[in-house]
């Protein structure tokens, strides 16, 4: 779940009701961005998993609330639902790559429209929306830095958006370019760290609203480095 960007909130709460429907009484669990702790008691060792890599998947998310619902409601004994969370483990991004950059170029071309910009700008915003999100997705396999992926897909739209305006294809630069940034923006992030300060998890909160401010600010560096020098 974690891998998946879930809430700590959630994995928390998921692990404590699985283990609980397996007779465990006082069950502990800790749960940050980047590990998980488990113990089947205050006093026993504490087992720690180390999570090294995350991406979206809502998908996935909601298939292991299911699964937990039925250990909850003894569905499942425990070498049932054991195979049933290594089956969702194998189970691959819902999306291919080829949908995501199809959608990411048309959702680039309705927030510019949505943001006050007119339908000669729709079409010079999903392009530049949608090779920005190649440019994403293949940096983000060359380097395990997200945030450098996002600079550089930034940095590709702002490129994009001023040929675009040069060459007579496009209107309004900013528009373009506030379009064609949104699929890459954090919104996911920013939710969960709201969700998770106000459900109390401060270090799990701060740390995710770090991780969205950071991208932010990878995001903005990208346009202002073509806006500055180009």
């Amino acid at each position: 779940m974690l891998e998946s960007s879930a809430e700590t909130y959630r994995v928390e709460d998921t692990m404590n009701r699985i283990a609980r429907a397996f007779g465990v009484v006082n069950p502990q669990s800790y749960a940050t961005p980047t590990g998980i702790y488990f113990s089947i008691d205050q006093a026993e060792p504490a087992n720690m998993m180390r999570i090294v890599k995350r991406t979206t998947d809502l998908n996935k998310i909601a298939e292991v609330n299911s699964v937990s619902r039925r250990i909850a409601a003894g569905e499942l004994n425990m070498d049932e639902a054991y195979h049933a969370l290594k089956q969702l483990e194998k189970l691959q991004v819902l999306y291919s790559n080829k949908l995501m950059i199809f959608i990411a170029a048309l959702a680039s071309g309705c927030f510019t429209i949505m943001f006050g910009g007119i339908w000669a700008d729709f079409l010079p915003s999903a392009v530049a929306g949608g090779i920005g999100f190649v440019g994403f997705l293949w940096f983000d396999k060359l380097v395990e830095i997200r945030f450098i992926s996002e600079f550089v897909a930034a940095f590709i739209v702002g490129i994009l958006a001023m040929i675009f305006i040069h060459t007579g294809l496009g209107v309004e630069q900013d528009k373009i370019i506030i379009g064609a940034v949104m699929p890459l923006v954090p919104g996911l992030h920013i939710t969960n760290a709201v969700r998770d300060l106000l459900a109390g998890h401060l270090v799990a909160g701060l740390s995710k609203g770090v991780e969205a401010l950071l991208t932010a600010f990878a995001i903005g560096a990208g346009i202002a480095v073509v806006l500055a020098f180009v």
